[in-house]
This record gives C-alpha cells, structure tokens and sequence, in this order.
C-alpha cells in the first residue's frame, strides 16, 4: 500500500483537529475528483515502519481529535489489507480518539454492498471505524453547503450504532 499524502493538522475531514492519511489506489474514477493523483495504486509512498510511527507521533497531542481516512479509496480491497494492522495499533494507542473514513464504495449491513471490494477484512476494518462517508462523489449532486461530504448522495453514518442497531444510523443528516 502506499501513502498519497499526510495531513498533520487537518479541519476539513471529520470534527476536530485531525491527522488526514490519504491512501494511493482507487478504481471509481469519479467524475471531478478532489484527488485524481491518488487514484494510481503507485503513487506516493510506501506505507512502512517508519511512515507509520510518523502518523503515530502527529496522533500524540491532546488537540488531535483523531484520524481521517481517505484516498484514492481505503475499501479498495488492497489498502483494506494495509489499514487493517495499522486501525488495529491505532484503536490500542489511542482509545480516545475517533476514527473517520471516506469512501466511494457503500455501507450495507456492517460490510460494502459492492462484492468487488469486499474481502476477508472488510468487516473488521468497519467494526474499527467511527465515522463512515459512503457513496461516490456525483459531480450533479455536488453541494458545497454539506458538512463532511462533496454531494447529496454521500452519507455520513455513525459505524457504532449502525452496527449496534444493524441498521445505517446517520450521524449527520
């Protein structure tokens, strides 16, 4: 897996102050995207050790409100098996803080609806998730007034409750 970018102090991807790790990879392709560099699984660098403990030290500060998930797309299956040990570290480093996840594919019933992203890890990389945008991004259905997502047809979903209610709970509607 490799790394797009890093944002150590980020306000525009989840409440708070966050920490922003865009993944490299994604197959959507959407119209107009914010972030069409980081659709080539190649691009950007290699998610190591070292780049790891980096991310690890910007979570440190109390300001840091959490991590941000974004790409290219996290539920490409390939980054699903990247993120997975590091969500897992995370959750024990850092119980407090709350974990945000973008992606163009959709949440249904603790999984992604899509069979083509679904894989071995996709229901536990769900279960360490906080907060989920799902849906691509429609460039006819942008709207610059919404919180959190690029157009109308994204949700903002509260994973926990969700889970916990098997049903989609938005956190924001």
């Amino acid at each position: 897996m490799n790394i797009a970018e890093i944002k150590k102090t980020d306000i525009a991807n989840g409440e708070g102050v966050r920490v922003s790790l865009f993944v490299s990879g994604c197959r959507r392709h959407c119209k107009h995207c914010f972030n069409e560099v980081a659709w080539d699984f190649h691009y950007g660098r290699p998610f190591d050790e070292a780049l790891k403990e980096e991310i690890f030290s910007a979570l440190k500060p109390r300001y840091i409100a959490g991590l941000s998930l974004l790409g290219g797309d996290p539920f490409e299956p390939e980054n699903q098996r990247g993120l997975l040990p590091f969500l897992r570290e995370f959750r024990e480093r850092f119980p407090e803080k709350t974990v945000w996840c973008y992606t163009g594919y959709t949440y249904e019933a603790g999984g992604i609806r899509e069979e083509h992203a679904r894989c071995e890890e996709t229901r536990e990389l769900i279960s360490l998730i906080d907060v989920l945008v799902d849906g691509p991004f429609i460039e006819e259905l942008k709207d610059v007034r919404l919180k959190f997502r690029g157009s109308s047809n994204q949700r903002v979903i509260d994973v926990k409750r969700s889970l916990a209610q098997n049903k989609v709970v938005l956190y924001l509607t």
